[in-house]
């Protein structure tokens, strides 16, 4: 396993192509790329960021979901042409920065019903998943669904019945979201399973207020005991609001907070 910073992190705080050098600068090796705008989208914005990264590791690339990830499920044909142009925008970034992974929220469930998920209607959504796997695999990039409190995967047993009928489905576990949603991590952790390809990492007081790995009360020693109990070797991502930090080099102390518990457990991956 190997720790790195999502660029989440230094949202309104710094642009990606000033965040990536930045990052590099504190010494941090893998990154997760957060496209923020339509304009982040595709080339040739993607060319800059590849200059940019320097040789950073991007370990997947994040979009505004909400700005066009919902609509690729849409019944109107323009509306999901539309939205799978940008899709295809975002993989043509993720080719460029030689991410091998696409981390997908995917619905929006805004309406009580919808986060119940009374009205899910699974052969509908398997089939639309099925549909955005291969338009990712075609394109050498694999789609990774996260838990997400207000989104598809917003509670236990969702991700079970999708990656059954799709087995090349891929997860990202989420600690916040885990928390937001109120269902232990634990769980989500159990039902991805060895289809986890990373996880996004933070921490919390005892008040709840979200703060960076080593801050808080988060139990780091157990998550990487289960994370080795299910077979996982991959990226750790801190994902941070701006606000939930003070300098930017805190970033740096987090990750080599990370790597000493990782380092304890004999799993840090150089």
């Amino acid at each position: 396993m190997y720790t790195g910073v999502s660029t989440a992190s230094l949202f309104t705080r710094k642009n990606n192509e000033e965040a990536l050098p930045l990052l590099q600068s504190l010494g941090i090796k893998v990154v997760e790329v957060f496209l923020t705008s339509f304009s982040e989208y595709g080339y040739p914005f993607a060319d800059l960021l590849k200059k940019a990264k320097g040789d950073l590791i991007v370990n997947s690339v994040h979009d505004l979901n909400t700005e066009f990830e919902p609509q690729l499920f849409s019944n109107h044909p323009r509306v999901k042409a539309d939205a799978y142009m940008w899709l295809e925008k975002v993989l043509d970034s993720a080719n460029a920065l030689g991410a091998p992974y696409y981390t997908f929220h995917g619905t929006s469930r805004v309406k009580r019903a919808s986060r119940s998920g009374a009205n899910d209607y699974f052969p509908s959504m398997i089939s639309g998943f099925e549909e955005l796997l291969d338009f990712c695999e075609k394109r050498k990039v694999q789609l990774c669904l996260e838990n997400v409190e207000w989104s598809t995967y917003n509670r236990i047993g969702v991700f079970s019945k999708i990656s059954a009928a799709l087995p090349q489905l891929r997860g990202v576990l989420d600690i916040k979201q885990a928390r937001i949603s109120g269902f232990p991590y634990e769980e989500y952790l159990t039902e991805m399973g060895k289809r986890l390809a990373y996880v996004h990492i933070s921490d919390a007081r005892s008040d709840g207020k979200m703060c960076l790995p080593g801050k808080g009360a988060f139990d780091f020693d157990e998550l990487i005991r289960r994370l080795k109990d299910v077979g996982f070797d991959g990226a750790l991502l801190i994902e941070a609001y701006n606000r939930d930090y003070g300098e930017v080099s805190e970033l740096k102390t987090a990750c080599d907070y990370m790597n000493e518990l990782l380092y304890k457990h004999s799993v840090l991956r150089q």
